[in-house]
């Protein structure tokens, strides 16, 4: 409890995340983040804004397939919607992140993203929306 208690009341906060795309197309993109300690909260599972991190990259990297984005970043289909379930947690091994098109319009991109861990096991959904940078 002291443990938990001295980790509220510090003022610093400090993580290191990482992961790794395994396979892109223009359909999905697959990806897998090892649990470190980097990544961990104080109760030892992994912290949602990591699970968040990894589906918002993961989703934006295949919101890339086939736009062109200019030097300016005009082009970048920007998340303006992130709508996450959390379902489950762990404290070691791997996770993995498949984002998928849930609607892939001229203007407007729906993507959902299954972040799954140890045995498969649902971790979280999250769905984004995104559009060009104009």
């Amino acid at each position: 409890m002291n443990r938990l208690r001295n980790h509220i009341n510090s003022d610093k906060r400090f993580g290191n995340i990482e992961f790794f795309i395994q396979e892109r197309n223009e359909e999905f993109v697959i990806s897998h983040m090892p649990v470190k300690p980097g990544i961990l909260n104080p109760f030892g599972t992994i912290q949602a804004g990591a699970l968040i991190w990894l589906a918002d990259v993961t989703a934006s990297v295949l919101a890339l397939t086939g736009y062109t984005i200019g030097e300016d970043g005009k082009g970048f289909p920007l998340a303006i919607d992130l709508h996450t379930t959390l379902i489950g947690n762990q404290k070691d091994g791997e996770i993995k992140a498949e984002a998928r098109f849930v609607r892939k319009g001229r203007n407007v991109l729906v993507i959902r993203t299954r972040i799954t861990g140890n045995d498969d096991r649902l971790l979280a959904e999250v769905t984004s929306t995104h559009i060009p940078a104009k």
